[in-house]
């Protein structure tokens, strides 16, 4: 069959698309008795579009996927979205024009769920149009009630076992969303600051001076503190300090926490600025002063700076400070806050009513855990390790936000019972619905919960949520533990390690044998993309110039867990990659046009050498997919495929299937075979990374020999004839094309112009060059070759006189 002139990517990517899932090609079976291969798959935020970052994590994923297939493993792949937190919230809000917090609940909840029944196709499309081969079939929502069913369920039993608790308490809150957060939900902040140099009076007639970047918690100063060992100021420890703009005043208290180094060496203790303030408020078992609202406003405990934002307040505290000569300095500083990670806010501490799962105590038993998981690349564990070492709360599960999975709890109106709901009632709304029992104090009135369960509570679930689809199937048991999580190294303390929580509680077992940590993708300097820095690359608009083969080969090429700068450029080879294949194919096909699948009597011996160099690659390319390093795969096959067969084999084998009269008919068959099952193995070991050029090459030829219906479900190549004796034979064969060639090129010309005489000299027998000896005149239009054997202990291996 004769290939069309040029490769149309975008026509053919898209023809793929509709065939596999028409074939249903990547299709899960339940019943089949193959080993199944089980993947615990991301599911992506629904909060715009993919980004960058999600092609070349998804695209790593999908390589070993695609390889575990063709291994002939049932690929349980599963595909979800997670569209329950407070990014997608707030996507719709964005998009509605609306504010969650000021609607019904029921008004919001209704038009969160059909906005994304409009916008979900769309968004699933994005993954499917980068080749990720999920069984699109097998797919959940983390808001859809059969995962809400599952993730109340998890409350019910961790609150069974006494892991789940209620309490009010300070506890971190971020006034733009108006929710408590976990501390997995911070993250550090650079910002430039001021650190302002506050003087108090005290009743011993002497002012002192305080240092501090928070000046408008003034209002909520309970106590001063100073180190016990701090010589300038430790006279002072016992007596009071007056609070600025007000008549109360506060005890000064010896503190070994305060850093004498830091501004005056004195600290203000106020309620909250940090969870210090927490830690010593319980210490001293000191009554707070709450002057700050939930929505970053600070209430009429503030005194007249009543009314105002945080940010407001700090520049009217410093004004009134300095009209009443109470400020000494202020520095500019440079220093490191927590934010929450969605929308960047600077986080509060608030007193508010929160639930938590009870963890603290089992941190060692995590460890242990974490390091029952393979990871790859092994040295992420660390991250792991590091993360729980570094614990120092309970995990904060409620959110104070409408859009979520509730939290299946009512409280008795009469004597404040909390009741759970029960497992056959799930999934619940404690606000629409009721317990099915009696208090047991009798009253059957309640009041529901209003609070929604923490997304991660609920995407940590992600193997019992996806394999419990298949419940009533034989395969449900042997699906557990997985056998690969695979995502990227920033959500390792937000996903993994929490998934391996619930897995701890609920299975008494790890959740998966094995993780795959992909890094990020990077701007072209190495910094990380955002719309604010105008460095983001839309994956989109690459697949339009470029293709889905060519994203997936530039995300290729970085090792597992590495972060990968992004250059156009690599796309551009990518896509050079599939000229250049496509056009081997052309002329292989041709040649293959009356092969009939048979194997000769005999190969020639540069056949043998090209399909045992085949071989090597083949079984380092298995190696490497298994221990997930498909950049070594990618690396070694491309190479292959450029310099061994296309730069090489292809120039050699050409003259014997063109003069079958004078080269004979088993020279011609042997390199028809050798032609067949050398493309055919280079476009399988590429077909995990560029799945559909080698999708179209195979369904073109080979698939009328092969029988499977797609590449992908066809056998991964398996060649076993390593005959190092041909490798010789054949190294000595290219090292005296490429001195022809060279030759030539100095000389400027034509590398078709005939050669008068080549002295070939090399390590090889006169028998081995007299087997290549009729390929290598044709391959360097040499008149003459004339070889002569060189002894072993020859310092060169090869040395060839060319004659033009």
């Amino acid at each position: 069959m004769e290939l069309p002139k040029r490769y149309n990517a975008n026509e053919s990517e898209e023809k793929w698309l509709k065939y596999w899932e028409k074939e249903k090609v990547y299709l899960f079976n339940p019943d089949s008795k193959e080993e199944a291969y089980s993947i615990d798959t991301p599911p992506p935020t629904v909060s715009g579009k993919m980004h960058l970052g999600h092609s070349f994590s998804y695209s790593q994923q999908d390589f070993v996927a695609r390889f575990q297939r063709m291994i002939g493993k049932n690929v349980f792949y599963p595909f979800g979205t997670d569209d329950n937190g407070l990014a997608t919230e707030r996507m719709i809000e964005k998009m509605k024009n609306v504010k969650g917090q000021k609607m019904e609940r029921k008004d919001f909840v209704n038009l969160c769920l059909k906005t994304l029944e409009e916008i979900r196709p769309d968004f699933v499309y994005d993954w499917k149009r980068i080749g990720v081969s999920a069984d699109y079939s097998i797919f959940y929502t983390t808001i859809n009630e059969h995962s809400q069913r599952i993730s109340q369920r998890s409350f019910i039993d961790l609150y069974k076992k006494d892991r789940i608790y209620r309490k009010r308490a300070p506890f971190v809150w971020c006034p733009e969303c108006q929710t408590a957060i976990a501390q997995v939900e911070m993250k550090d902040s650079e910002r430039d600051s001021r650190l302002v140099y506050m003087k108090f009076d005290t009743d011993v007639g002497k002012q002192i001076t305080i240092a501090t970047t928070r000046p408008e918690l003034l209002p909520a100063c309970v106590a001063i503190h100073i180190h016990p060992d701090d010589k300038r100021f430790n006279k002072l420890i016992g007596k009071k300090a007056k609070i600025p703009f007000s008549d109360r005043e506060v005890k000064i208290t010896a503190n070994k926490d305060v850093d004498m180094e830091f501004g005056s060496g004195i600290v203000y203790h106020c309620t909250y600025g940090d969870m210090d303030d927490v830690k010593w408020l319980e210490e001293l078992k000191i009554e707070p002063i709450e002057i700050l609202n939930k929505d970053g406003i600070l209430n009429e405990k503030a005194g007249k700076f009543k009314g105002l934002h945080v940010k407001k307040a700090r520049e009217a505290v410093i004004k009134a400070l300095e009209e009443e000569n109470r400020i000494e300095k202020i520095e500019p500083i440079h220093h490191v806050v927590n934010v929450h990670e969605r929308c960047e806010t600077d986080i509060e501490i608030l007193n508010t009513d929160q639930w938590f799962i009870k963890y603290l105590d089992l941190k060692a038993d995590f460890i242990k855990y974490g390091r029952k998981i393979k990871w790859y690349p092994d040295h992420m564990r660390a991250r792991y390790e590091n993360w729980i070492e570094g614990l120092k709360w309970d995990w904060n599960i409620s959110r104070q936000r409408h859009f979520g999975v509730p939290i299946p709890v009512w409280y008795c109106r009469k004597c404040n019972e909390i009741i759970v709901a029960e497992e056959k009632q799930l999934p619940v709304d404690p606000l629409a619905d009721k317990p099915l029992k009696s208090c047991k104090c009798g009253s059957n009135e309640f009041i529901g919960e209003k609070d929604v369960l923490d997304t991660w509570a609920t995407s940590s679930l992600t193997p019992d949520i996806a394999i419990e689809l298949f419940k009533d199937k034989a395969v449900y048991k042997k699906l557990l533990p997985m056998d690969l999580r695979p995502q990227a190294h920033d959500i390792i303390t937000f996903w993994l390690f929490n998934t391996v929580v619930k897995s701890y509680f609920h299975h008494q077992s790890i959740p998966w044998k094995s993780t795959m940590i992909s890094g990020w993708a990077l701007d072209p300097h190495g910094k990380k993309m955002s719309k604010s820095k105008g460095n983001v690359v839309d994956p989109r608009e690459m697949i339009k110039k470029y293709s889905a083969d060519a994203l997936r080969f530039w995300a290729a090429g970085s090792r597992l867990g590495d972060d990968l700068p992004f250059q156009e450029k690599d796309l551009i080879t990518g896509t050079k990659f599939a000229t250049k294949i496509w056009n081997a194919s052309k002329f292989t096909f041709m040649h293959l046009s009356d092969y009939k699948s048979e194997k000769p009597k005999k190969l020639e011996i540069i056949d043998i050498w090209i399909l045992s160099k085949l071989s090597k690659l083949i079984k380092e390319s298995t190696e490497n997919f298994m221990n997930y390093e498909y950049s070594h795969t990618k690396l070694e096959a491309d190479k292959f495929f450029w310099h061994m067969f296309c730069d090489n084999y292809l120039e050699i084998v050409k003259d014997r299937v063109y003069n079958v009269e004078k080269r004979g008919k088993n020279g011609k068959l042997s390199g028809q075979y050798t032609l067949y099952h050398t493309l055919l193995s280079i476009m399988k070991l590429m077909a995990p990374i560029t799945p559909f050029i080698t999708e179209e090459l195979y369904q073109q030829y080979f698939k009328k020999y092969e029988k499977a219906k797609s590449i992908h479900l066809s056998k991964w190549p398996s060649f076993d004839m390593v005959d190092e004796e041909a490798e010789k034979a054949g190294e000595f064969f290219v090292f005296v094309l490429q001195q022809v060639r060279k030759a030539k090129s100095e000389q400027n010309l034509s590398l078709k112009k005939p050669v008068k005489r080549i002295l070939a000299k090399g390590k090889i027998t006169l028998e081995q060059f007299n087997a290549i000896k009729d390929d290598l005149k044709a391959t360097t239009t040499a008149e003459e070759i004339e070889f002569e054997q060189l002894p072993e202990n020859n310092e060169m291996d090869y040395e060839v006189v060319v004659d033009l």
